[in-house]
């Protein structure tokens, strides 16, 4: 019998308009830096009605662009998403608030939508003003010149500290029609679960109801974004929203045929956008799987590759190719779980470093040559249940902290716009 993802085939430079029914467009509105040049607002439109879903950051902080979408998205279905970067329009009071409003606004009277049918993302610098001096007057544009060849576009315009634009798109056929799902992503620095900090728009053709829908994405999403941190760091604008359009002419429900292909796909297409963040991480060297079996809970497991996938000394030991299993087994002890430490054990890249708590017998120059991958596994197992879970993370390397020790620019920027003191 063949597995699920064998019913589905990624699409050759496929993106967030692969979907059918779906068009897009991006502009450079030098938000960011009013001589700038490259693309920093996007648009992505279904022309026929849809269902809706979405996830957002855990953050207590929000941005405003996320309180108006889970405002919109409470309220009805998205047709629409507006996004910028370069500014994050977040603790920007009640202004930004009003700001998100009217892109959602001028979008929905462009388009002739209700403006609760217009979803709107931001990324960038937290705590400025959006420079809507220059962004309002492109709305028209952005909304005219939509086309269904505009994907990769939107995936460019949406990037800030990334290297390169993150898009996937599969198909798979249902009764002899084919089903589609598009995707374009951002994310490179301040990622942690729950919700990394990313922005992530799926489009896909097939007709699924609205609650089947939100049902599967908090699904998919906890098994693949909510599964990656590269810095421990968790943002104030995490948007995950995923529009179904119907277009295909095939119905999706749970036990009926189709239906499990397209949460394997759609699963795909979340997971492989999540590793496409963490190996984009901001100046990192190395992807590093993190697994925790043998817990006595999936939570306890959770909290303690979590722990393990945050410390800032196991992530220099992967930087400087040391495979440091004492650093390993002291995140273990301090995540404030189950543990007794005459049964743990640690591979490191699939070679045995720990048991039971101790050294095993692995030369170290076998480790030490493991560890210069470029990617690898640590596989911790407790020995106390049958549970596990499983991180996706990143080193740490010097070059990330000189990446981000400051923005200054941007403010400096700001200050001659008169957005800040």
């Amino acid at each position: 019998m063949r597995s699920d993802q064998e019913l589905f085939r990624e699409i050759k430079g496929g993106g967030v308009t692969a979907a059918r029914g779906f068009v897009a467009n991006a502009l450079c509105c030098g938000i960011k830096n009013p001589k700038a040049t490259r693309l920093d607002l996007a648009l992505v439109y279904s022309t026929r009605p849809t269902t809706s879903a979405g996830t957002f950051t855990s953050n207590r902080v929000k941005a405003a662009c996320v309180r108006v979408s889970r405002e919109h998205l409470r309220r009805a279905d998205l047709r629409a998403v507006v996004v910028n970067s370069g500014n994050a329009n977040a603790c920007t009071g009640r202004d930004g608030m009003r700001v998100a409003r009217k892109e959602c606004r001028l979008v929905a009277q462009e388009l002739g939508l209700q403006e609760r049918e217009v979803g709107v993302c931001s990324t960038g610098v937290i705590g400025l003003p959006m420079p809507m001096v220059r962004i309002e007057p492109r709305f028209q544009e952005l909304c005219r010149d939509l086309s269904a060849k505009k994907g990769h576009d939107v995936a460019s315009a949406i990037i800030t500290s990334d290297t390169c634009e993150k898009e996937i798109a599969v198909r798979f056929s249902v009764g002899g029609k084919e089903v589609r799902i598009g995707s374009c992503c951002k994310g490179a620095g301040m990622i942690s679960p729950n919700m990394a900090t990313m922005i992530c728009l799926i489009c896909t053709d097939a007709q699924v109801s609205r609650a089947d829908l939100q049902s599967l994405v908090g699904e998919c999403v906890n098994s693949s974004f909510n599964r990656i941190t590269i810095d421990g760091d968790m943002s104030t604008n995490d948007t995950c929203i995923v529009l179904a359009n119907g277009a295909s002419g095939v119905k999706l429900t749970p036990g009926r045929p189709g239906w499990k292909t397209f949460c394997a796909a759609l699963q795909h297409v979340m997971l492989q956008q999540a590793w496409r963040i963490v190996r984009d991480g901001e100046r990192i060297t190395k992807f590093i799987t993190v697994r925790v079996v043998g817990a006595p809970s999936v939570a306890e497991a959770r909290a303690i590759a979590r722990g393990v996938a945050n410390s800032s000394l196991v992530k220099s030991s992967w930087n400087g190719g040391d495979p440091n299993w004492g650093r390993i087994i002291h995140a273990v002890g301090y995540s404030g779980k189950r543990v007794r430490e005459e049964r743990v054990d640690i591979d490191i890249a699939g070679l045995p470093a720990c048991r039971g708590g101790m050294q095993a017998d692995t030369p170290s120059d076998d480790l030490r040559a493991r560890v210069q991958a470029e990617s690898f596994e640590i596989r911790i197992d407790l020995n106390l249940g049958s549970s596990e879970y499983t991180v996706y993370t990143t080193d740490l390397s010097p070059e990330y902290v000189d990446f981000n020790r400051s923005e200054y620019a941007y403010w400096n920027q700001a200050k001659q716009d008169g957005l800040t003191r």
